[in-house]
């Protein structure tokens, strides 16, 4: 939409086809079905949340969603479908079968092809292999990015009346990961460093259910799994979700994972079982081809057997802080999907609420600089305060890191499960680490030094934040607390008080 009225440049530091929306298998979620609505697919939204969502954000997307799924239907997305009507089914936290899918487990795959062939097919200038090293900004205002060179010190710029970042995730921060090796927190780093303000980094959220194979990188098995009946087992064969939650497979996203890291512990094993084995066989086949055809491949049948499981990084729910435009503090600056914090996700993001997301958000940012929107006012009634990441301060012993040292510290100091004292060590290793690097050379420098900015950050807030709530769990403070019931909000530069 944006070509028809400017000229476009899209710049990706790899291939077009790179990027975590390609990945995902689950679906996208709308309330189009039968006896559902905006307001159940809200009250969903903000019950996974726990507290922390922009209600307006929420009913923005709630709102939406509908008409962004005709959007791509138009585009050449074929959703799936059972005697002519949408088919929808049925994901972990939501209360009704809401969550379309395409070729079966392959929707982010068909949406990510639809619009590749819209760009490729449009008179969209497309740089790839081009890594963007810093946006350029003049009196709190973005004007354009400068594209590394091949040589050090070398760099090409580019001016831009508005600058858009959708540059994902951060899943490679853990050494177990869904994410593909892109997927290293690009733009909230340049955001950030540009003088954007960094929100709710502290909330990483982990699927429950990457296939564990040893020698294998973790391949996701959808949460629609479990949606259609998938259950989990220890390996005693015993099911155990039902001891650790009410709505046993079925819990929000940071429950299920929880609770088979406890069960892995309990039962001293690498990993637990999903089974659905009690599914037809050309069923399976047919509604999860993807992930049929994956693990066959690798030597187990799912039709016939057990699926050795265990919870691997997924989404990054916090990020750059956007208002209902998708702009971040800097003026003609916005930021779309897993790297931006819009409100919708809060503290635990409701399955496939985010590849609705970044549509809903993508459409309002250029509906916003077309002037067909206006500037609505940030009303959200949840508490914010900011604070600024400490300077980093050489350690001694602690070296020059490494992606495998990061993803290590990340792993075992600051993930599913968290205690202050593995926080406190990460902040004090980390910034070692940041003070320890030289400026970035090739893309793997550059990649690292994002990496080691935004592990930073989540460590900080986590340290912070004294309580346990939706994908942050303290182990020092299992419970939520009222005082707690407000976001971190990072700033390059002190303007505010600090948080506490």
């Amino acid at each position: 939409m944006a070509s028809r009225h400017g000229s476009v440049l899209l710049v990706t530091k790899g291939k077009l086809s790179d990027c975590n929306s390609r990945l995902a298998q689950g679906g996208i979620a709308a309330a189009v079905g039968l006896g559902d609505s905006p307001e159940i697919h809200m009250r969903d939204t903000l019950k996974a949340g726990a507290g922390l969502c922009d209600e307006d954000a929420v009913r923005i997307l709630v709102e939406e969603a509908p008409a962004r799924i005709a959007d791509l239907v138009q585009m050449g997305v074929d959703f799936d479908t059972v005697d002519g009507q949408i088919a929808l089914t049925l994901e972990a936290a939501h209360s009704m079968p809401r969550i379309l899918h395409a070729g079966g487990d392959a929707t982010g795959a068909r949406i990510e092809e639809a619009l590749s062939r819209l760009v490729l097919t449009s008179d969209i200038h497309l740089e790839e292999n081009a890594l963007v090293g810093e946006i350029i900004t003049g009196n709190g205002t973005a004007e354009g990015i400068k594209i590394a060179g091949k040589k050090p010190g070398e760099s090409r710029s580019f001016n831009a009346r508005f600058v858009i970042l959708a540059t994902g995730g951060a899943g490679q921060l853990y050494r177990l990961t869904t994410n593909p090796s892109v997927a290293t927190g690009d733009g909230v780093a340049l955001a950030y460093k540009a003088g954007a303000q960094v929100t709710d980094i502290e909330f990483f959220q982990f699927h429950p259910t990457a296939l564990c194979i040893p020698g294998l990188a973790p391949f996701l098995i959808s949460e629609a799994v479990r949606g259609e009946g998938g259950v989990l087992l220890n390996n005693r064969d015993e099911r155990f979700m039902p001891s650790y939650a009410r709505e046993a497979e079925l819990a929000p996203r940071d429950v299920v994972a929880r609770s088979i890291v406890a069960e892995m512990t309990k039962t001293g094993s690498d990993s637990v079982f999903l089974d659905i084995r009690h599914m037809p066989h050309q069923r399976i086949a047919a509604r999860f081809p993807q992930i049929y055809r994956f693990c066959l491949d690798n030597g187990i049948d799912i039709t016939k057997e057990l699926i050795p499981v265990a919870p691997a990084a997924h989404y990054m729910i916090g990020g750059v802080k956007v208002d209902y435009h998708g702009e971040t503090n800097i003026k003609n600056l916005f930021v779309a999907g897993e790297a931006s914090a819009t409100g919708v996700h809060g503290a635990n993001r409701l399955a496939s609420n985010s590849l609705m997301e970044v549509l809903v958000y993508s459409r309002r940012i250029v509906d916003y600089t077309l002037g067909i929107r206006g500037k609505e006012e940030e009303t959200s009634q949840v508490k914010a305060e900011t604070m600024r990441l400490p300077a980093a301060e050489p350690e001694a012993g602690t070296g020059k890191p490494t992606l495998e040292g990061l993803q290590n510290l990340m792993w075992y100091k600051a993930g599913i499960l968290r205690s202050e004292t593995g926080l406190a060590e990460a902040r004090t290793i980390l910034s070692g680490w940041q003070a320890a690097m030289m400026a970035p050379e090739g893309q793997g420098g550059f990649e690292l030094g994002n990496l080691v900015l935004i592990a930073r950050l989540l460590v900080e807030a986590a340290f912070t934040r004294k309580e346990s709530r939706g994908a942050h769990y303290l182990e020092d403070h299992p419970h939520q607390s009222e005082e707690w019931r407000k976001h971190i909000v990072f700033e390059k530069e002190q303007t505010g008080g600090n948080c506490s």
